[in-house]
C-alpha cells in the first residue's frame, strides 16, 4: 500500500449540545484526488477545518500525520506552512483589490522591506497561466466571475507551495462549462503530484475524478471506496450518505394548475451601476395556482435579476414594465409591498442575504413578518417562539432549540429556516432561486417535498436552478431565459436538457 501523504486518525470535535465528529479517519495518497461526501452536518467542512487549523490542536481529539510527522497546528498559518491549503466554499478574496494583490495578501513580495510591484505582477502572470485564467494581474477582483474568482484562489494556494488542497463546494455556484474547467485543472495538478480533498454534493462530478471516496454520516466515517477500477454507483454513494434506500429523487405529489395568478409583463430592467446596460429584456412571464414553473439559463442569463427586480425592485435601475396578482395590477415598488402582494422571494445566497446569521432560528423565521408576532408595536416573544418551533416541527428543521444560531446549521437547515421565514407571510406566489445549492441529496428530497406540497395548496411556484435534472424533475413548464430575455419555453412532458440548451445556443447565434 501506497505511504499516506495524509493520515487522521479517530477525530473527535463537539460543540455545546452538538458531537461534529465522532472518531473520523481519513487517509489520502501523494497525488490523490480524495472525495468527501455526505449528507449535511455530517461533519466533513468541521473536519476540513481541523486538518486546516481553523479549529487548534487541543479543541478536538484524535492525531494527525502529514508526510509522516505528527502535526498539532495552532492556527492555519501552521498548517499553511506545510502545503495544506484550504480555500472555503465562501472565497476569502477582497473584492476591490486587484488579482495579483489578493494572490500575495499577507505573503508579500518584497525587496530590501518594500513591496516588490514588479516581482508580484510577474509572479502572478505565471500562476494565472498555469490555471488557466486569462486576465491580467491588475484587474480588480471585483470585475470577476465566481469561476474564475476559483481560479485566482487556487492560483493563490500555487503561490504557497501547496502539497494538499481542500477544496469545499468548488462548482456549487459554477455553471457547467466553468465547473467542467475547474475539475481539469484538479487533474492537472494531480498530475503534477499535488493531492486534492474535494467536498461537494455533486456526485456527478466526483465520479469523473475520484481515485477514492470517503462517506460521513453523523460525524462518522461510515463507508470507504477505492476508484481504481472505475467510480461505484451512484445510488450505493447515497446509500451510505444517507443511511437508506432512496428510490425516488424526485416527490410525485397530484396537483393541479388553475387559474393564472402571477403575471409579468414587458419588463425591462438596466444594470444597478451601469445604467445603459440593458439586463432584463421585455420579459413577459406568468404562472398559475397550484404550478411549478421553472426558469433555466447560463450563469449571466438574467435569471436572478429578473426575480429580484419583480420583488421589491431589489435589483437594478430604470425598472418598467406590469406585475400582476390575481389578475389585478400590483405595486411591487418595494420590498415591503411585494410582500404584502403575496410574493416571496428565497434568494440564492442564503447565508448573505437571507438569513441573520448570529441570530438564532426563532428571530429568523419572524423576521419577514414581524406584525403577526406582535401586539401594539410590541414584540411577544412567547407567540414568536411558538411560530418558529411550528416551523422547526412541520419543516422538521434539525437544531437542539429554536435558540440554536442559524450559523451553526448544516446548509440543508438554514435553507428550511430561510423557507420558514417566507411562509410565515403566506405567499400566494413563492419564487425560489437556487434553492437547494449546497445541499446533500437527502435534504434535497426534504425540500422538494415541500416545495411539491406548496404548489398542491394552490400556490404558484417559480423555481430558478442552474440544474436541469432538477427543473425536469420538479416542474411542470420550464422557460428558457438567455441575456435577458426568454428563448424557449417546454411544457414538462416534451422539456429535455438537449432541447434546453439547443434554444440557448440558437438564441445565442
Amino acid at each position: 500500500m501506497t505511504e499516506a501523504l495524509l493520515e487522521m486518525r479517530d477525530i473527535r470535535k463537539t460543540f455545546p449540545g452538538v458531537k461534529a465528529l465522532d472518531g473520523v479517519d481519513l487517509r489520502v495518497r501523494p497525488g490523490e484526488i480524495h472525495a468527501v461526501v455526505g449528507e449535511n452536518g455530517a461533519g466533513k467542512s468541521t473536519l476540513m477545518k481541523v486538518l486546516s487549523g481553523v479549529y487548534p490542536s487541543g479543541s478536538f481529539s484524535g492525531s494527525i500525520r502529514f508526510e509522516g510527522r505528527d502535526c498539532r497546528f495552532r492556527d492555519i498559518a501552521d498548517s499553511e506552512a506545510l502545503g495544506i491549503i484550504i480555500i472555503h466554499q465562501e472565497l476569502a478574496l477582497v473584492p476591490l483589490l486587484s488579482i495579483a494583490e489578493n494572490i500575495f495578501l499577507g505573503n508579500e513580495q518584497q525587496r530590501l522591506g518594500v513591496i516588490d510591484a514588479e516581482a508580484t505582477f510577474t509572479r502572478t502572470q505565471a500562476l494565472l497561466r498555469q490555471v488557466g485564467l486569462d486576465q491580467s494581474p491588475a484587474t480588480p477582483v471585483t470585475q470577476l466571475g465566481v469561476g474564475q474568482q476559483q481560479l485566482v484562489e487556487i492560483a493563490k494556494a500555487l503561490s504557497k507551495d501547496v502539497r494538499l488542497l481542500i477544496l469545499d463546494e468548488p462548482t456549487a455556484s459554477l455553471n457547467e462549462s466553468d465547473s467542467d474547467a475547474l475539475l481539469a485543472l484538479l487533474l492537472g495538478l494531480k498530475a503534477r503530484g499535488i493531492a486534492c480533498i474535494l467536498i461537494s454534493h455533486k456526485l456527478n462530478e466526483i465520479a469523473k475524478v475520484a481515485d477514492a471516496i470517503t462517506v460521513l454520516r453523523d460525524g462518522r466515517t461510515v463507508d470507504h471506496f477505492d476508484c481504481a477500477s472505475g467510480p461505484p454507483a451512484e445510488d450505493r454513494v447515497i446509500r451510505s450518505m444517507v443511511g437508506r434506500e432512496m428510490a425516488e429523487r424526485y416527490p410525485s405529489l397530484p396537483r393541479q394548475a388553475g387559474d393564472i395568478i402571477f403575471e409579468v409583463r414587458d419588463w425591462h430592467v438596466f444594470h444597478p451601476v451601469h445604467a445603459d446596460r440593458p439586463v432584463v429584456r421585455g420579459v413577459d412571464f406568468h404562472a398559475r395556482r397550484g404550478e411549478i414553473v421553472g426558469i433555466a439559463g447560463l450563469m449571466g442569463a438574467g435569471r436572478t435579476e429578473f426575480a429580484m427586480s419583480v420583488f421589491g425592485r431589489s435589483y437594478g435601475q430604470r425598472i418598467s414594465g406590469e406585475v400582476r396578482v390575481k389578475g389585478r395590477p400590483a405595486d411591487v415598488s418595494t420590498v415591503r409591498r411585494a410582500i404584502d402582494h403575496g410574493l416571496a422571494y428565497v434568494t440564492e445566497d442564503r447565508k448573505g442575504l437571507g438569513l441573520v446569521l448570529e441570530e438564532p432560528v426563532r428571530e429568523n423565521v419572524s423576521l419577514a413578518n414581524l406584525e403577526s408576532v406582535s401586539r401594539r408595536g410590541v414584540l411577544d416573544a412567547a407567540r414568536e417562539h411558538q411560530v418558529a418551533e411550528g416551523y422547526r416541527q412541520s419543516l422538521r428543521i434539525r437544531c437542539a432549540s429554536v435558540m440554536q444560531k442559524v450559523v451553526n446549521l448544516s446548509g440543508g437547515n438554514q435553507q428550511k429556516v430561510v423557507l420558514g421565514k417566507w411562509l410565515f407571510t403566506s405567499p400566494e406566489v413563492l419564487i425560489l432561486d437556487e434553492p437547494t445549492r449546497g445541499i446533500d441529496v437527502g435534504a434535497k428530497f426534504e425540500i422538494y417535498t415541500l416545495i411539491a406540497q406548496l404548489a398542491a395548496e394552490g400556490r404558484a411556484i417559480v423555481m430558478i436552478s442552474s440544474e436541469m435534472p432538477e427543473l425536469l424533475g420538479m416542474c411542470d413548464r420550464i422557460c428558457v431565459m438567455n441575456e435577458g430575455r426568454f428563448v424557449g419555453e417546454f411544457a414538462a412532458a416534451e422539456a429535455t436538457q438537449e432541447k434546453i440548451m439547443r434554444s440557448i445556443v440558437a438564441a445565442s447565434h
